[in-house]
């Protein structure tokens, strides 16, 4: 790979280049970390240290957990997507708040995150909180998707409404989506005559425009009815291009899912719809406890979990659907 992107034109294709480099960086991080172990080893056989031991299994254990992450696309971006249930207030509050968690944890992993589409919902909460009706991150980063990929499902939140005067208990729901972001999938064909571009004005909170052009995108896709936008551009090509990239991200779920149906159909086991399949619990009054649902993993520490401490929540559920 590297004698390739040494070759002259490599870099004529940005966003190939890019995603070569990427790959590349990945495979040397891996052979860097072995390396790492080997040596340690190495030492901790001439110097007998008891010291080492716990060090090297904890680099060792680093190394397996990445055996999980085999899928197809689990090297992959990820499209990450929030939808507030119904509940007002509570619920797009929750939404938000969803959004800076997993914010949060990409800045603990070093993965980037970049909002690519935000509807808002009303404001006038506490300290001027503005909800989320919906959002779309891109997170850029190795394995960004497959860490991700099973925070989708449903997160409830059990909590004293900070929008109620008398402080009353507020169950609120918020839908999470993870896709992988693709660029192209042999597998996956878009014809241009199934799609519908529309243009329109990007937004922020309380109706104030981003830019006065129409730089952002909305594409329909007609056979499956599938929507989606992207506004976070200014140009309205990259607006384009990433709304594109979250449709076949979409698309690849899809078939999926269809897939998976036909798997469950046949074995006579089917699933409620997503919308049923609940995965976490955040109670945070009349005590503290987050709790997953498919695993039991459970934590008291509900701060830590809300700003971003995902990753014990995150390897129990990918060990368990590797098992």
């Amino acid at each position: 790979m590297e004698v390739e992107s040494l070759k002259p034109g490599f870099w004529q294709d940005n966003e190939k280049a890019a995603q070569v480099q990427q790959e590349i960086s990945a495979i040397k991080e891996e052979i860097e970390a072995l390396e790492k172990i080997g040596k340690e080893i190495e030492e901790f056989e001439i110097l007998k240290d008891e010291n080492l031991i716990k060090q090297i299994e904890e680099r060792i254990e680093k190394q397996e957990f990445k055996t999980f992450l085999s899928g197809k696309y689990d090297r992959s971006n990820a499209i990450l997507e929030i939808y507030s249930g119904a509940g007002g207030q509570d619920s797009q509050d929750w939404a938000t708040m969803l959004l800076r968690m997993y914010q949060r944890y990409c800045a603990i992993k070093g993965f980037n995150a970049t909002i690519l589409h935000q509807a808002f919902g009303e404001g006038g909460g506490p300290e001027g909180r503005i909800g989320t009706k919906s959002v779309t991150l891109e997170i850029k980063g190795n394995y960004a998707y497959g860490f991700l990929r099973k925070e989708s499902g449903v997160h409830r939140l059990v909590r004293q409404s900070p929008f109620n005067a008398q402080k009353l208990r507020q169950t609120s729901f918020a839908m999470v989506n993870v896709l992988p972001e693709i660029d192209k999938d042999a597998d996956i064909e878009i014809k241009p005559d199934d799609l519908k571009i529309d243009t329109f004005k990007a937004s922020g909170p309380g109706g104030q425009y981003v830019n006065k052009t129409e730089s952002a995108i909305r594409i329909t896709h007609i056979p499956t009815g599938v929507v989606v936008s992207s506004q976070s551009e200014r140009l309205q090509q990259k607006n384009k291009d990433n709304a594109m990239k979250i449709l076949l991200g979409k698309l690849y779920q899809l078939k999926e899912e269809q897939h998976a149906k036909e798997i469950k159909e046949i074995k006579g086991d089917l699933i409620s719809a997503s919308w049923g399949n609940q995965i976490r619990s955040y109670v945070l009054h009349p005590y503290k406890m987050v709790k997953d649902l498919r695993t039991q993993y459970e934590t008291s520490d509900t701060e830590s979990v809300l700003d971003g401490g995902l990753d014990k929540f995150i390897e129990a559920e990918l060990k368990m659907s590797h098992d």
